[in-house]
């Protein structure tokens, strides 16, 4: 319907170009990049790679982000989702799934110039990203890609280095624990436009307070993976800050979602996913 379309703000090139980053999801682009590119800085495995790393990433998750969009464009236009460039007529779908083929070519490529082990978890972790784009994001199964690519993450860091290497397994295991947080996070703002275009995936079947407390849970357990492996090694006033924020950061949002699950709680998790992932990069530092 002509109602639920907005003008093109901008019609240059410049407009094209600002849409298609609209399109990348440039928060948890740079969040994820970022992330990557610490670790990678903590594994201390020299500029050059730690350089290759963060663009493998960056490529990747651009591809990721572009490929959500493009795959999203017709329930983003039956809702009406004036945010959403696609759906508000700036830029074509054609040509976001263009810029997710060439980023996710991109990405493999400079993976395959770190070596085949960084390449191969690469691919890993960008098929399950790409599935639960197409696929999983509809099923009770929603939650796995997010444990699987966040649970790769700090093995992208060591697997750069010039004797490629997994990281520890508590590394890991964090990883994947802030993984499901972010996807239980992620879906509780957006939770009745997503049941009305059908998406169906783990917190939409489990409602939004159970959503918010395994978030907080597995938030939690994480903290806790990582004082366990990293213990002896890390600095005691390091871990017992993280802990603490943390804990406060989980109470005050389980006090609230037992009360009214709404944006406080959202930015409550995600403050105690944020402390976790410094924590994490903390710990990779002095491991």
């Amino acid at each position: 319907m002509a109602s639920r379309q907005t003008s093109p703000v901008t019609t240059g090139f410049g407009g094209r170009v600002l849409a298609l980053l609209a399109c990348s999801h440039p928060g948890p682009t740079v969040v994820v990049t970022t992330l990557a590119g610490l670790l990678a800085v903590g594994a201390g495995i020299g500029v050059e790679r730690i350089a290759l790393t963060v663009a493998a990433v960056l490529f990747g998750q651009l591809s990721v982000g572009w490929s959500n969009d493009a795959i999203d464009a017709q329930r983003d236009i039956a809702i009406g989702r004036r945010d959403k460039p696609i759906a508000a007529g700036v830029i074509s779908r054609r040509a976001v799934a263009a810029a997710a083929g060439v980023a996710l070519v991109l990405a493999l490529g400079v993976s395959g110039v770190i070596g085949w082990q960084f390449c191969l978890a690469h691919g890993i972790a960008l098929a399950s990203a790409w599935a639960y784009n197409a696929w999983l994001k509809f099923t009770w199964a929603s939650v796995i890609p997010f444990a699987v690519s966040f649970g790769i993450l700090p093995s992208l860091a060591t697997l750069a280095a010039a004797l490629p290497a997994v990281a520890p397994w508590w590394q890991g295991a964090a990883g994947a624990l802030l993984g499901v947080a972010v996807h239980l996070t992620n879906v509780l703002p957006d939770l009745a436009d997503d049941e009305a275009t059908g998406v169906r995936g783990l917190g939409h079947r489990i409602g939004a307070t159970p959503s918010a407390i395994a978030a907080f849970a597995a938030v939690i357990a994480g903290t806790v993976v990582v004082l366990v492996g990293s213990f002896g090694e890390a600095p005691p006033a390091v871990a017992l800050a993280a802990s603490v924020s943390v804990v406060a950061c989980a109470v005050a949002g389980l006090l609230r979602a037992l009360r009214k699950p709404d944006r406080v709680v959202f930015r409550l998790v995600m403050a105690a996913g944020l402390i976790l992932a410094a924590q994490l990069v903390v710990t990779a530092f002095v491991a």
